[in-house]
């Protein structure tokens, strides 16, 4: 396709159609903070095991080998002296140990009971991840859809300045209109050539932050659907209730209060002792020429059992647990906080959902009105029986209302999908 524009020729080829679900799809498979929070998901599950808790037991290999060049002089005790030049000893011992900690206060279960909490706040932060990556792609490509249209809005009102510059120059040549009137013409014509083409920057602009957020290239062209569908039935109540389940602020809030209550159950752990009981498997082997034995070896199995209890430490128990009951109520706190701040959102994010509604279809009916006054003025115009103020005034109502509408669209599905995030349920259907 090729336009003329103001003596500029624009040259149209066939672009791809890019649908939301592929949008979507693309920027979950591309973007490069879900994959990095995936990441993160992993090394904490990775953690969670009964090994990295302290539950199982510890098994160390141990060897070593050394030994030594001495020169040696020895006096006995009938005063006789003894030089021994370049004695050399040798030692060397290798083994098994075993230790396991069978009780602790049960600390070590506690701990095991953290790492799930911690691998559950990972999960909650790759969801918060998903849904914020799923809101900037539909906001992105949302956006290219408005500019989309808003160009196919100037591009008509460019036609019909075309075709009032065109009128003009008709009965100026025919003597029946004036230079003034094509002048006039010729500049809203020209008026309207530039804001079709910042329109259509701004479309292009909007293209590249679309492919941004997919993390694609940057200069693939494309075209979006020129539709969009609001879901006008969504329920505040309905809405409230997923809130409390699905929003991973909220969960995150909770899973910190548990991790809270868990650090508090540890530390009273270590008011009780630790049990352990350890084994191995020894051998050695020596050698002195100038000792009593000049070689010596022994193996043999060895075993134990340990205890140890914190009788005082300088109160620091005591200041521990006031410490983490102090946490808990400090992770309380925030999850009260979190909660209304959420809620808070969410009433005025319903607020704004259902005056955006209200305003769309108010806009919807302008841009009717609109389209059939700019019909009608437009004719009587070619008959000549109205002045081209007239036309350039209905001509102006019929590209704001069109403006209006669309932006009202926009609002719209934007307050329907931030209400979706908050609530946790947006997801790529």
């Amino acid at each position: 396709m090729v336009t003329l524009i103001g003596g500029m020729v624009y040259t149209g080829k066939a672009q791809e159609k890019l649908t939301l679900q592929q949008a979507l799809s693309t920027a979950l498979q591309n973007n490069y903070d879900i994959k990095l929070v995936n990441n993160d998901v992993l090394i904490a599950k990775n953690n969670v095991n009964a090994g990295n808790a302290g539950i199982l037991p510890r098994l160390d290999a141990s060897f070593s080998e050394g030994g030594s060049r001495q020169n040696t002089t020895r006096t006995q005790s009938n005063g006789n002296e003894q030089t021994l030049t370049g004695v050399r000893n040798t030692n060397m011992s290798y083994g098994l140990a075993l230790g396991w900690t069978i009780f602790d206060g049960l600390q070590m279960f506690t701990n095991y009971e953290r790492l799930k909490e911690l691998q559950k706040s990972g999960e909650v932060n790759a969801k918060a991840t998903i849904l914020s990556t799923i809101s900037a792609v539909v906001n992105a490509y949302y956006t290219v859809m408005k500019e989309q249209q808003l160009v196919v809005a100037r591009d008509s009102a460019l036609d019909v300045s075309q075709l009032r510059l065109r009128i003009a120059n008709n009965k100026l040549s025919i003597g029946r209109g004036s230079k003034l009137d094509v002048l006039t013409a010729t500049v809203d014509y020209n008026t309207d050539t530039s804001a079709y083409l910042q329109e259509l920057n701004l479309l292009k602009t909007a293209k590249t932050s679309l492919n941004q957020v997919m993390a694609r290239d940057l200069n693939l062209d494309f075209k979006v659907d020129t539709s969009i569908v609001i879901d006008a039935k969504l329920d505040y109540t309905a809405l409230s209730g997923q809130m409390e389940q699905l929003n991973p602020e909220l969960q995150n809030a909770f899973i910190s209060k548990k991790i809270a209550e868990l650090n508090l159950k540890q530390v009273k752990g270590q008011r009780y002792p630790v049990v352990a009981v350890n084994s191995g498997y020894e051998f050695q082997r020596s050698s002195s020429p100038t000792g009593f034995n000049t070689q010596q070896r022994a193996n043999g199995l060895t075993y134990g059992l340990t205890a140890s209890l914190n009788i005082f430490n300088g109160f620091l128990q005591r200041q521990n647990e006031r410490n983490a009951k102090i946490q808990i109520n400090s992770a309380e706190l925030s999850l009260d906080k979190t909660r209304q701040d959420i809620s808070a959102q969410l009433i005025s994010a319903y607020q704004n959902y259902l005056t955006s509604l209200e305003l769309l279809n108010v806009e919807q009916r302008n841009v009717e009105l609109a389209k059939q006054s700019l019909d009608i003025t437009l004719e009587k115009y070619r008959l000549g029986s109205i002045a081209p103020l007239e036309l350039r005034e209905a001509q102006r109502n019929s590209i704001d209302a069109v403006s209006r509408y669309v932006e009202a669209q926009y609002q719209a599905k934007l307050t329907e999908v931030n209400l979706k995030e908050i609530s946790g349920t947006l997801n790529i259907q």
